[in-house]
């Protein structure tokens, strides 16, 4: 049992997903996170066209890289209620030939109540069957097997295959760490880090106790609230009426954000990472957050789609007249030649969530409950939690994880569904309607998917493309290139 201060992704990972009481794990009776009667509700959610435009973008794609006639995979990430594959699924079967060349469904969930909700609706009353490698079922759409995984490291990467992955709103729940640039103190003590067989003092050069250093931010107990102040006696008046925004509904935070005595191994490792991290470390104060979890995701998005690099030592005789080196007690040159699990790059990864542009995530923690912010550390497991994207590191984590794959954007996701031909398609909807009030709502439902004022979802949203390396030769559409047959 952990009684000290834990890490802030050690906190989310126990709020969200831990098997007693998880936000998305638990299997409270009746509760659902999404939709108006939920905490939150996500782009699927709020209208048809969302989904339609990300199998247009995968019927694109395809086309693109050539028409593949077989083994193409349909992966996605945190799937929520099921309702972005299902209107994926929906329009994809519109394409006989890209359907016909579909293998198989792979659902990415940790949550079994999620899962369930998943099946109803993309399998209807198919029997769903227990496998070594999670659960499956049958699709109502051409009878596709659909299988869930609780993570993707167990569904099958079979370099023969094409996967396209989708991952909607699924980063910004994977776990942070949060760090602050300290200036050193005069008196500061060498850190030291517990081990089984007793502290261990880490030993640092001198210019190092003169320069500015990480620290973790930590979760620990918030101290009890103070007592409210005696109420006067108004035995003539009535109480102050209450509304929903009254402060006193508002429950107690139990928990805070403190700041690391010294350093930890995470804050001596993780921010070294990336020269971005770095450049803030000398200017105290400057917070980051980074999400080492996600960039272990992309990797994984980018080595299944490029394949990983192997480096093959290989030897060859050294010229005659070539002189060995000094040291060289024989006339074998070793050399090596690099080669990939993938020889033939194919499908894609389509990344959509929020956050900004190319700056790191900065105190973007946060709480939502029944569709507002809150602080995240009030009821635990009750709440959502989630942060920004780093959609920078995710390209630099995809980029060195396959030499077989390139990346587009982020761009605004109102620029994406323009550019996807969302306006046509909500044209054409309205066309379909009878009733000014079914039109004011898809239409409605439309302009809020691609607003810019404000918080609105067309900003804040970002869309980002992992495809195969072609050399920067070919955009995918969306992100600047347009439809060609391959």
């Amino acid at each position: 049992m952990t009684t000290g201060p834990i890490s802030i992704a050690a906190y989310m990972r126990q709020c969200l997903t831990s098997p007693d009481g998880g936000y998305y794990t638990s299997q409270t009776q009746g509760r659902d996170q999404f939709g108006q009667k939920g905490d939150f509700i996500t782009s699927p959610e709020i209208s048809q066209v969302f989904g339609e435009l990300l199998g247009i973008w995968l019927v694109a794609e395809w086309m693109a890289q050539g028409r593949i006639s077989s083994g193409v995979e349909l992966i996605e990430v945190g799937p929520g209620r099921g309702t972005l594959m299902d209107d994926m699924l929906r329009t994809v079967r519109n394409f006989r030939s890209l359907a016909a060349s579909i293998a198989s469904v792979y659902l990415v969930e940790a949550s079994p109540a999620l899962r369930d909700m998943q099946k109803r609706l993309l399998c209807g009353d198919a029997p769903m069957e227990e496998i070594d490698i999670g659960f499956r079922s049958t699709s109502k759409y051409s009878n596709l097997p659909v299988t869930w995984c609780e993570d993707i490291r167990f569904v099958p990467n079979d370099a023969s295959k094409t996967p396209f992955i989708f991952a909607h709103e699924f980063f910004d729940a994977l776990p942070i760490h949060a760090f602050q640039s300290v200036a050193p103190s005069p008196n500061e003590q060498p850190p030291t880090i517990p081990t089984p067989t007793g502290p261990i003092v880490i030993s640092q050069p001198s210019s190092a106790s003169r320069t500015p250093q990480w620290r973790e931010l930590v979760v620990t107990p918030a101290p009890p609230p103070p007592p409210p102040p005696p109420r006067p006696p108004t035995p003539l008046l009535p109480p102050p009426p209450t509304t929903d925004f009254d402060t006193r509904k508002i429950p107690t935070p139990e928990f805070q954000l403190s700041i690391s005595k010294a350093s930890n191994p995470s804050s001596l490792v993780i921010p070294e990472t990336s020269p971005r991290y770095k450049a803030l470390k000398s200017t105290p104060g400057s917070v980051i957050e980074i999400s080492p979890e996600s960039q272990s995701y992309a990797a994984e998005f980018a080595r299944r789609i490029g394949g990983s690099a192997i480096i093959i030592p290989s030897s060859s005789p050294r010229p005659a007249s070539a002189s060995p080196p000094p040291s060289s007690k024989s006339a074998i040159q070793t050399t090596t030649t690099t080669t990939t699990t993938k020889p033939h790059p194919s499908g894609a990864a389509l990344i959509l969530d929020y956050g900004p542009l190319s700056t790191i995530p900065t105190s973007t923690l946060r709480g939502i409950r029944s569709h507002r912010l809150v602080s995240p550390f009030s009821s635990p497991g009750l709440v959502d939690i989630s942060a920004d994207v780093d959609f920078v590191a995710l390209a630099e984590a995809a980029i060195n994880a396959s030499p077989g794959v390139e990346v587009h954007g982020p761009v605004e996701q109102g620029d994406w569904l323009g550019a996807m031909g969302g306006r046509e398609r909500v044209e054409q909807l309205l066309k379909g309607e009878e009733g000014e009030e079914k039109r004011k709502r898809v239409a409605g439902a439309w302009e809020r998917l691609v607003e810019r004022g404000g918080g609105g979802m067309g900003r804040l949203y970002k869309v980002m493309a992992i495809v195969p390396e072609r050399g920067g030769r070919r955009r995918p559409v969306g992100f600047g290139g347009g439809v060609v047959g391959g």
